[in-house]
């Protein structure tokens, strides 16, 4: 990600894949370290299908985390 100051507003979306076409839900789009937060609280077999948007970058959660 391009942009990773704390203070950074992104998107917290989960990408379901089992559902016809693909959904994209939104879980929070604020500061990145709230979006951090709320991603860590999730269950691991969510956290496999969330992504972090800015304004210049997509990166999945784990990819960010480095797992």
């Amino acid at each position: 990600m391009r942009t990773t100051h704390e203070g950074a507003t992104v998107r917290l979306y989960y990408l379901d894949r089992d559902s016809e076409g693909g959904a994209a839900v939104t879980l929070c789009y604020g500061p990145l370290a709230e979006a951090l937060a709320r991603a860590a609280e999730q269950p691991e077999a969510v956290q496999a299908g969330l992504f972090l948007a800015t304004d210049n970058d997509v990166v999945a959660y784990l990819d960010l985390l480095g797992g």
